[in-house]
């Protein structure tokens, strides 16, 4: 079993990390990201993500569209003539993120072997549970850090690691 961590870059997926990897060992864990177009994601967002990854010692493991480099949340709704499709999520969200994972879930843990870390706040019990329970009904685990009683730490600038600029300081 692999403690898989979904990580965006931001501070709640950095503190999800270092949660888990404390917990369960570096060795144990996947910081699963994904790239996205540099024209549209923050450089110091993957300026973070990266130098989080290095403090935990761990390689990013990228689950990414294919044509991650040049695609852009507009690009993949205009070529799908669709900006969102019934009830589902927004098309840019499904094709840039959800179906990589997706195809990444089918070829690294096609038996729910895992379990997958999000970095949902205590104020967001609906995330929570409505993740839960997508992958819950596939059956995969899921686990939420920032709901845990016993935490090692609350705020990534503890490590001497600077939050994206995004973010503020």
């Amino acid at each position: 079993m692999r403690h898989v961590v979904l990580y965006s870059g931001g501070h709640a997926s950095a503190i999800v990390a270092i949660e888990v990897a404390r917990k369960y060992g570096a060795e144990n864990v996947i910081l699963l990201s994904h790239d996205t177009n540099p024209d549209i994601e923050d450089a110091d967002i993957k300026r973070f993500r990266i130098e989080v990854a290095k403090y935990l010692g761990i390689e990013i493991t990228y689950a990414n569209h294919s044509d991650w480099e040049t695609a852009t949340p507009i690009s993949v709704c205009l070529d799908a003539k669709a900006w969102k499709v019934g009830a589902g999520s927004v098309l840019c969200t499904n094709r840039l993120k959800t179906a990589p994972f997706d195809v990444w879930l089918k070829e690294n843990d096609p038996d729910g072997n895992n379990i997958y870390y999000y970095g949902f706040e205590p104020n967001e019990p609906a995330r929570i549970q409505r993740r839960s329970g997508i992958l819950g009904a596939r059956g995969y685990q899921t686990g939420f850090p920032l709901i845990w009683d016993e935490r090692t730490t609350h705020d990534i600038s503890e490590l001497g690691i600077p939050k994206p600029l995004p973010y503020g300081h």
